[in-house]
């Protein structure tokens, strides 16, 4: 992608002012969400990672969704325009947005879901729905980001940085402001690395994610 392109749909991406009445499909609103990215075209994968089974008869992205609300987020989930049929799928108390900006990398499927954020949130998490992560995961990055009054809260696992990464308001703008050509959320986590509170665990489960069918039908098994 050129520089020239890449202003372009920089410059020129939707700048919407909040319209309460999409947060009118929700049962109710919360001053913590979750951005689930769920936009890419699983191209490794080879069919859609939303429609996949998971858990108990649930897909990839209704098990992400639960998980969301069970601790009190109101998810928000940004599809694509090739999968925005996937909104059918989604649990009460939860939104879809739909990217039509795919092609130019997973920055602008955030930058979508941010648009959608209310100003005046108090926790912001960003996951994708490739990352199924179990509801005492979420628990514990909650109590550790409230805890310790944290600007960023970040699973690690033997030093490695996993998902999800929660926000305090105070990054909104930061957030705003990220571009793929900057490698996106990786270039926050670099400039704000020393602040970033992280929750050490000793299984892999943070750094999860799966991309392909090989992992998928591995963690997929060991679910079972």
């Amino acid at each position: 992608m050129s520089d020239e392109v890449t202003l372009l749909i920089y410059e020129n991406f939707p700048k919407l002012d909040l319209d309460t009445r999409f947060f009118e499909e929700a049962r109710y609103l919360s001053s913590n969400f979750a951005i689930v990215l769920a936009a890419g075209k699983s191209t490794r994968m080879g069919t859609c990672k939303t429609s996949l089974p998971w858990h108990e008869g649930k897909t990839l992205l209704t098990y992400q969704l639960e998980q969301w609300l069970s601790v009190g987020f109101t998810p928000v989930v940004v599809l694509g325009s090739h999968n925005s049929n996937k909104q059918k799928d989604l649990l009460d108390g939860s939104l879809a947005v739909i990217n039509f900006h795919t092609n130019f990398g997973k920055t602008t499927s955030l930058l979508t879901g941010l648009q959608y954020i209310p100003p005046n949130f108090e926790l912001l998490a960003i996951s994708a729905v490739d990352q199924p992560r179990k509801l005492e995961i979420y628990q514990r990055l909650l109590l550790a980001h409230q805890d310790n009054s944290a600007v960023i809260t970040a699973p690690t696992y033997q030093g490695k940085i996993g998902h999800p990464l929660l926000f305090s308001n105070g990054m909104r703008s930061h957030l705003q402001n990220i571009r793929e050509e900057s490698l996106g959320l990786r270039q926050i986590i670099k400039e704000f690395y020393p602040v970033i509170h992280q929750v050490k665990f000793d299984n892999p489960a943070v750094l999860l994610d799966i991309n392909t069918p090989e992992v998928y039908q591995e963690h997929l098994h060991n679910l079972g």
